[in-house]
């Protein structure tokens, strides 16, 4: 299984209806299958998540952020990983807003 504890990401990136922006740092943390993060950077002033992973390390997350207009926003996410040759962990996201317009997206983020 893939430890995500303590690892920061960035993203690399992100479908035109996505929020995040180079800007976000999230910083992840694992308790056995829990995975939790706090993010923010950008257009975010708060943002939190938090997931189950599996055994091959994929996660199945659930996300909300406060932007700096003032806007709730929420999400489902599923997280799939890529060990990089350096060691470092990519994440392949594919993800929907639960709030808004609904759309779907991509996005891949990168540890830092």
């Amino acid at each position: 299984m893939v430890n995500y504890n303590q690892r920061k990401f960035r993203p690399a990136t992100v479908s035109d209806n996505g929020e995040v922006s180079q800007e976000v740092i999230f910083e992840y943390f694992q308790e056995g299958q829990i995975v939790t993060s706090s993010y923010a950077g950008g257009s975010i002033a708060k943002g939190q998540l938090i997931g189950l992973v599996d055994k091959e390390g994929n996660i199945d997350m659930r996300y909300h952020q406060i932007l700096h207009s003032s806007v709730i926003q929420t999400g489902i996410c599923f997280s799939k990983p890529e060990v990089l040759e350096d060691g470092r962990i990519r994440l392949h996201e594919t993800w929907q807003w639960t709030s808004g317009n609904f759309s779907k997206g991509t996005s891949i983020i990168e540890e830092i």
